[in-house]
């Protein structure tokens, strides 16, 4: 696979760049109801990151986003059922929460480039790994399950 920066390394940038941003674009607009929706957000991700990683070891898989041609099996079950990439939109809902604690709307800006950094450097090349293993299978489960929600 093309990509060498693993995906929560690739979350830890962005949120440095947001608290970057935050530094010099200081824009602040405070959300209604914003330590609820901050909390839920955190929450659900928290949620998706856990249930997806036992999920693959409960499988015997890798969880080595690095290596999907390590995988010994296609985990389409629990929360993959919903989200091809539970633990991407984990990652994603970890850096909307960043966002609003910044109160920056600037950060939708990056927000929009974590998702197309992934897609393009981890999503994509992943795919072509897991199709190339598990073939069929992995046709179908793609026609049934979306890439991110």
């Amino acid at each position: 696979m093309k990509t060498t920066v693993p995906p929560p390394l690739l979350t830890l940038i962005f949120a440095g760049l947001m608290a970057l941003l935050n530094l010099l674009v200081p824009w602040q607009i405070v959300l209604p109801f914003k330590l609820f929706i901050l909390s839920a957000c955190a929450f659900v991700a928290t949620i998706l990151l856990g249930e997806s990683v036992l999920r693959f070891i409960r499988s015997k898989t890798t969880v080595n986003p690095l290596r999907p041609e390590k995988a010994s099996s296609l985990v389409v079950a629990g929360v993959f059922r919903l989200s091809r990439n539970p633990m991407y939109l984990g990652m994603l809902l970890l850096l909307c929460s960043v966002a609003i604690y910044l109160d920056n709307p600037a950060n939708i800006i990056l927000i929009a480039g974590y998702i197309l950094a992934m897609n393009e450097l981890q999503i994509k090349p992943e795919e072509q790994a897991l199709q190339r293993l598990f073939g069929e299978d992995y046709i179908t489960y793609c026609s049934r399950v979306r890439r991110w929600i």
